[in-house]
């Protein structure tokens, strides 16, 4: 059994999480809310929400911790082709929390095969708030004064914790994720939090580490000063560094 939250409930030692053996690797407790206060606090330790329409609020803290080292970042031949292209058009714009509810949106949409994802009203209005406090972003890529691409997630000091991705045109989330790559290579931030292996993340350079060190690096990297400055990079400039 995993705890109730009630709304002042302390998160439990994210030791107690479950393992794969118990069948829910990294399920830590469930209930609370998601106020920013409550958000703040979880990705503090180590902890997010994830859950599905009509389940109550879960929380995890997976073992090991996928993650993506900034050094590690990989930028494929065709990404690279994109990003050329992208610098002599100038119908391409990059954009930081211009439309980070619609990137939200765009991210919780459903699928192509029909599938929705676990972006629900609730964590919508979660992260809002986050946004509307200084601590949620979005990077967006625009075509034309069209949104065809973005990427959102919460930053605290000088780590970020990356969430979701979307796109319309073809690697547009991924113009997303390496302009956000790169603009906080240039403010000191050292690693992306991933939460959880996928094959695609894998294939960007992200890697699993145990929860032991990545508790350690965050503990440091959030007590950093607050990136105060969230103007987008010049193409030219931030192209040039893949």
């Amino acid at each position: 059994m995993i705890p109730w939250l009630e709304k002042n409930s302390p998160f439990p030692d994210v030791n107690t999480a479950l393992t794969e053996e118990q069948g829910a690797a990294g399920l830590l407790a469930a209930g609370a809310d998601l106020s920013a206060e409550r958000l703040l606090d979880a990705y503090r330790h180590g902890i997010f929400p994830w859950f599905s329409e009509g389940q109550p609020i879960l929380w995890w803290s997976t073992d090991p911790r996928m993650v993506l080292a900034l050094a590690d970042f990989k930028v494929s031949d065709s990404l690279l082709k994109t990003l050329k292209k992208m610098q002599a058009d100038k119908r391409w714009e990059i954009r930081f929390d211009s439309a980070f509810e619609e990137v939200m949106r765009a991210c919780g949409a459903p699928r192509k095969d029909g599938a929705g994802t676990w972006i629900s009203e609730d964590i919508v209005a979660g992260y809002c708030a986050l946004h509307r406090a200084g601590f949620a972003h979005s990077s967006e890529v625009w075509l034309d004064g069209t949104l065809v691409g973005g990427a959102y997630g919460v930053c605290i000091g000088r780590m970020f914790y990356g969430e979701s991705m979307f796109t319309r045109v073809s690697n547009a989330s991924k113009v997303a994720l390496s302009h956000l790559v790169f603009f906080l290579r240039e403010h000191g931030v050292k690693m992306i939090d991933c939460q959880q292996e996928t094959a695609h993340l894998a294939s960007l350079g992200a890697k699993p580490i145990p929860r032991s060190e990545f508790l350690t690096w965050i503990d440091v990297a959030t007590a950093m000063p607050a990136i105060s400055d969230w103007q987008p990079l010049s193409m030219s400039d931030w192209t040039k560094a893949f």
